[in-house]
């Protein structure tokens, strides 16, 4: 049974009420019952394309060619997975993940689960300033001078409530990253070795190695996805009847991100791994795009790197706040003033300075920042799978709607890996391995 929101989680986007519309048996409905549906998953997994992505990905095809291509279509299933797990979870129950977390675990677990989420937003924030001032640095513009004129844009537009007008005009910007898909085409004569790539693991025994794959992971499945994506149901409102259509939204939302993610790796791969080329600069990034777009490369990758990261500086701090506040039964919304949502306005305001404070650090290599900040993700991410692995099998919370053996299996499967593979780096790292 369907239980009613005890009060809206104001997620930052724009969404539409689907209340009272009806069933009809007829394929054009379905077919508009699908399309109502869509657009929580495409918002929430596009979104995950961010900068620290966008940098994760160009470095992984540059340094190891195509051997990590395989860890792509894994995280993929994974990625749907937990995706809808959480759309099913404010779906059923109406409420968003950190509310839910706070009343099945207590104020304590909830505190872990917040504290780990906000050390992973804060260094996702502070990555997508760091592609602020990489894209800068590209046309000669000092970070010192486009990273703080962001966060100012960026808190009036959010403080100002004319976000809404302009986050979508901020995530079509990184339509130009479908020039990656173009130039792996251009760029790859044979294919084989690509399909080969894609489904035989290539497993190397060194850290790096390793380092990447788990930020591979981080920057695929980021913990503030499936807080935004839950909270975004429950906002819209989907009846347990759109759950189908729901299901569907998640499943091609996914694919198509991490296609995105696939021809990033394979064109780095093919266009700058051959030649030796590492990123450790925007213009080294931007040179992959270098036989699709030529002279135009670095302007097209400024114009993607820009859209991405102002789409995550503007909504990941706002973000973060609700999460927070939802979790502990706070005042929140951004129409309150710092003294009626002290919390809530502080919190935002913290993410917004802090991110902006370490990609000023003077001599902070800004494409390292990015990469870090998702590895960061990577780490802390099995201990926000644990708590969804628990709650979408709770048959008291979700009755009918629980996830079954198969859904659980690669819940508890992406989370235990990830966990293992962490503490191997750590070990490696003390026994000065690799």
């Amino acid at each position: 049974m369907t239980r009613a929101p005890e009060q809206s989680t104001e997620v930052p986007v724009a969404v539409e009420s689907l209340a009272g519309r009806r069933r009809i048996r007829l394929p054009r409905a379905g077919i508009l019952a699908f399309l109502a549906a869509l657009g929580p998953g495409l918002i929430t997994t596009n979104a995950g394309n961010d900068a620290g992505g966008i940098a994760t990905y160009s470095v992984a095809g540059a340094q190891f060619g195509l051997d990590l291509l395989w860890v792509l279509p894994a995280i993929t299933v994974s990625l749907i997975v937990v995706q809808e797990a959480c759309a099913r979870m404010g779906i059923v129950t109406g409420k968003g993940l950190a509310g839910l977390i706070r009343e099945k675990f207590g104020v304590r677990w909830t505190a872990v689960a917040m504290v780990s989420f906000f050390i992973a937003s804060l260094g996702t924030t502070a990555s997508e300033f760091a592609g602020i001032g990489s894209a800068g640095e590209l046309f000669g513009v000092s970070r010192c001078i486009s990273v703080p004129v962001t966060f100012v844009l960026v808190f009036y537009l959010v403080v100002g409530g004319t976000y809404r007008m302009v986050e979508k005009v901020f995530l079509a910007m990184t339509v130009v990253f479908f020039g990656y898909v173009a130039t792996a085409f251009v760029s790859t004569p044979d294919w084989a070795p690509v399909l080969r790539a894609s489904v035989v693991p290539t497993l190397h025994a060194d850290k790096g190695y390793l380092f990447m794959a788990i930020t591979l992971i981080g920057t695929t499945i980021t913990s503030y996805m499936q807080f935004f994506l839950q909270a975004t149901e429950v906002e819209k409102g989907t009846g347990v009847r759109k759950l189908a259509f729901v299901r569907w939204d998640v499943i091609i939302s996914s694919i198509f991100a991490n296609l995105i993610a696939f021809f990033i790796v394979v064109t780095t791969a093919q266009t700058l791994h051959p030649h030796g080329i590492k990123i450790e600069t925007a213009a080294d990034a931007a040179k992959a795009l270098v036989p699709f777009a030529g002279s135009w490369a670095e302007i097209l990758f400024a114009v993607g790197l820009v859209g991405a990261s102002l789409f995550g500086a503007t909504v990941l701090p706002l973000a973060t706040a609700y999460v927070v506040t939802e979790a502990f039964g706070l005042e929140r919304g951004i129409a309150r003033s710092f003294r009626e949502a002290p919390a809530f306005m502080g919190i935002y305001t913290a993410t917004l300075g802090l991110g902006v404070a370490i990609a000023l650090i003077p001599h902070m290599p800004l494409v390292q920042l990015m990469v870090a900040s998702q590895f960061v993700d990577g780490l802390q991410l099995p201990v926000i799978l644990v708590f969804i692995a628990i709650m979408s099998a709770d048959q008291g919370l979700l009755g009918a709607y629980v996830s079954g053996p198969v859904l659980r299996a690669v819940q508890w499967a992406t989370a235990g890996i990830l966990s293992a593979m962490s503490l191997a780096l750590v070990v490696m790292t003390i026994a000065g391995f690799g």
